[in-house]
């Protein structure tokens, strides 16, 4: 029954995997499809985005740093709300690829490439290819598309991405990684989502009226437009193939730009947060840090960009650089400006912790935590210095964040991991071996995380509660287990 869920997921992720196997050097425009209640039952509704979560982490493809993470899912979800779907199921995430791309699939999933955000100016050019993934979305427009993909080999499908992946992320060359490349190539051709001219100018209008009605400036989409526009020109190597089946046309861009006048006396706000998590970003998705050094000195010294945000990211450059004293330099002058900002406080903990003036992170992080208890990023960051040491009271103390944390973000594998940690040296063997168990699930290893309850099931000292809570969660994966062979078969 959900073989067919996989078939739709692997149509968007071969595409862009394919990107990955081909070094990344086209241009793709983000309007590969939309979701629609009538492709998928119920239950494949509720397992598709956990499955696709699943996949994507097992191949080390999605980002999840806390702060990226949360700042799109809240942008993401601030369009929905002013949506004909507001109450409807998203799930939002930032892919680790340098590509320039995007994408939306069944059950609400939409996908944001790295290199996609780091080609965008501003928030508003970002929010404009969501708004314009989440139109595909509510319009249905990938429901007609995906019913003539329904004969396509699953088996040939998860072999080529396998492969594509694998060559993508080991940087194979030479035949071997031709080959791969024009497999992969042949397979997208064959599974690509095609948009009529008119799905995607209805999907243009409705990403306009989600923008303005958000607080987003309406000419974002359009910015971003030009923007591929002129990448795709200096890259020298001529219109991209997805340019060419999904044509960027003067007509296009003109008429985008007309509807956003229509919005042009909306109120809107600058969210200069957006540069920080862009810089937080870049810093991650760099291959060399002293070319990220040099980045961010160059546009402090043009004054292009804003200047905290930027020396935010040289800040975060040098701590991966390990020039800890020039680090020091320049965040003496972030809190110069403003000691008290929270995302300087963090970056302070990072440096801090980095310079082995551990106790002096814990109590930043401390104060910070008690400020903002729900924090995701305060409380991630607050978990992993506790854990910096082998103190058994910093264990327990990081059990007592880690606890509330996994009942609103159970599917945090890095903060899983880490509670199997502080419970295995806080004394708590058998907490720690539940999270083990987790951490498998999460990396979408459900028969391994049976094998580790039901060894843990036969220990003799279990009390009445730890034996009713392993039992349950047995029977959960035991279904889980039934419904994934189901799904292989």
């Amino acid at each position: 029954m959900l073989r067919f869920t996989l078939k739709i997921f692997l149509v968007a992720a071969i595409v862009m995997l394919c990107n990955v196997a081909a070094g990344q050097q086209r241009v793709m425009l983000p309007d590969m499809g939309g979701t629609s209640t009538r492709v998928l039952s119920a239950e494949q509704e509720q397992t598709f985005a956990r499955d696709f979560e699943r996949y994507m982490r097992a191949h080390n493809l999605l980002v999840e740093d806390p702060l990226i993470r949360d700042y799109f899912e809240d942008m993401g979800f601030r369009l929905v709300a002013h949506s004909d779907r507001p109450a409807a199921d998203f799930h939002f995430f930032v892919l680790r690829d340098p590509g320039i791309n995007a994408f939306a699939s069944v059950a609400g999933v939409i996908g944001l490439n790295a290199g996609l955000i780091l080609l965008a100016h501003d928030e508003s050019e970002v929010a404009g290819v969501v708004a314009h993934e989440i139109a595909h979305v509510t319009q249905d427009h990938i429901a007609r598309s995906v019913e003539n993909q329904q004969q396509v080999s699953l088996p040939t499908m998860l072999a080529t991405i396998g492969i594509a992946i694998a060559a993508g992320l080991a940087g194979a060359g030479g035949d071997a990684s031709q080959a791969v490349l024009m497999s992969g190539m042949g397979l997208a051709q064959q599974l690509q989502i095609n948009h009529t001219r008119q799905a995607e100018a209805e999907a243009d209008r409705v990403g306009i009226s989600l923008l303005a009605r958000a607080g987003f400036d309406p000419h974002g989409m359009t910015r971003f437009f030009e923007r591929l526009n002129m990448h795709s020109r200096t890259m020298g190597s001529g219109p991209p193939e997805y340019l060419r089946t999904h044509p960027l046309t003067v007509n296009r861009i003109a008429e985008a730009r007309d509807r956003a006048e229509a919005f042009a006396d909306r109120p809107r706000t600058e969210d200069q947060a957006f540069h920080f998590i862009q810089s937080r970003l870049r810093v991650f998705m760099s291959q060399n840090n002293d070319h990220s050094v040099q980045w961010f000195r160059t546009r402090l010294d043009r004054d292009e960009r804003p200047a905290d945000a930027m020396r935010y990211g040289l800040v975060l450059a040098l701590i991966q650089a390990k020039r800890l004293d020039e680090a020091e330099t320049e965040m003496a002058l972030l809190l110069d400006e403003q000691h008290q900002r929270q995302v300087f406080r963090l970056l302070l903990a990072e440096l801090r912790l980095a310079q082995g003036r551990h106790s002096e992170a814990v109590e930043i992080l401390a104060e910070q935590y008690r400020h903002f208890p729900g924090n995701r990023k305060v409380s991630v960051q607050y978990v992993e210095t506790l854990m910096h040491t082998r103190d058994v009271e910093h264990a327990r103390r990081a059990m007592a964040v880690l606890r509330p944390y996994l009942r609103n973000h159970p599917n945090d594998l890095r903060m899983t991991e880490l509670m199997a940690r502080a419970a295995n040296l806080a004394g708590e063997p058998v907490r720690a071996a539940e999270a083990v168990a987790d951490s498998y699930v999460l990396r979408g290893g459900v028969n391994e995380a049976i094998d580790q309850l039901e060894r843990v099931s036969e220990r003799d000292d279990l009390d009445y509660y730890q034996r009713a809570r392993i039992s349950a969660r047995l029977s959960e994966l035991r279904t889980e287990q039934v419904r994934l062979m189901t799904r292989n078969r």
